[in-house]
């Protein structure tokens, strides 16, 4: 199997002039995480969900301050992006995009690009369906914030764990799941622009026995439960990988939260799935 005979065709791109608030409103409108930035018939960079969650926060101070819809895509985009050839086979495809941690490449052919492949390309892949194991034996282990952390601190979080957070309450319990595209996608102002302050209360014991209380502890503009995605699909550890997949292609989700008898067991990603591809 090849390039051509999964890649997704014709490709929604951009121009380098057209703003961030266009490019995410097309992102939105047709459920992708990445367009192709073009002037002409040239490629002259890629533009995806996780340069808008991460890049902007990067970017001089003359940009931070600007609303969307005027920042051009041309400041956030990645330059020089990798491309493959219509012949390109999809074990190779899964091995660059595990190898340089991307989630989609552009199909060049004769210098034009003819389409794009993603991970969602490979998940729907005869490869993936011929895959027989159990999700115990390929899940991670979980990564968690509790649901009042800080957006800078789930920021911080989320990108030191690959890109997705598992979001518990004060009992541990599951509460939700933050991945890039709450982040890419969440509207909202940071403290630089004067966003109304919330009162945040973790409820704590004063002792291993003793009674609960609130604790007040920070007045902060957003916390984790304001982007969280729930409810959450989960999956039992013992379920197969065929019906783990299942889920996600049903549900156009690319992780689930592993619980057994209620405990929060692990995560399994995508690209646990897509690694056994690439083998």
């Amino acid at each position: 199997m090849r390039a051509i005979d999964v890649m997704a065709s014709p490709v929604y791109v951009v121009a380098p002039e057209d703003n961030v608030a266009y490019a995410r409103n097309l992102m939105l409108k047709h459920r992708v995480s990445r367009l192709p930035v073009m002037e002409g018939d040239e490629l002259r960079g890629i533009l995806t969900k996780k340069d808008i969650a991460y890049r902007l926060r990067q970017t001089e101070p003359m940009w931070r301050r600007r609303p969307i819809d005027r920042i051009p895509v041309s400041i956030l985009m990645a330059l020089e992006p990798i491309t493959i050839a219509p012949e390109t086979g999809i074990r190779d495809i899964a091995a660059i995009m595990l190898d340089r941690d991307i989630s989609g490449l552009p199909v060049v052919n004769e210098g034009k690009v003819s389409g794009i492949v993603t991970k969602l390309d490979l998940m729907r892949s005869a490869h993936i369906r011929g895959l027989t194991a159990q999700v115990s034996e390929i899940m991670e282990d979980a990564a968690t914030v509790n649901r009042y952390h800080s957006l800078d601190h789930v920021i911080d979080t989320i990108k030191g764990k690959n890109d997705k957070l598992i979001v518990v309450n004060d009992n541990g319990s599951l509460a939700g799941i933050i991945t890039e595209s709450n982040l890419a996608f969440y509207e909202y102002l940071d403290e630089r622009m004067n966003l109304p302050k919330k009162d945040v209360t973790h409820l704590r014991k004063e002792g291993p026995a003793g009674q609960k209380r609130f604790r007040y502890v920070v007045e902060v503009s957003a916390v984790a439960e304001d982007i969280m995605s729930r409810p959450v699909i989960t999956v039992s550890p013992d379920a197969s990988l065929q019906d783990a997949v299942g889920l996600m292609l049903d549900h156009q989700i690319n992780s689930l939260v592993v619980v057994k008898d209620g405990d929060i067991r692990g995560m399994l990603k995508r690209d646990d799935i897509i690694k056994e591809v690439a083998k």
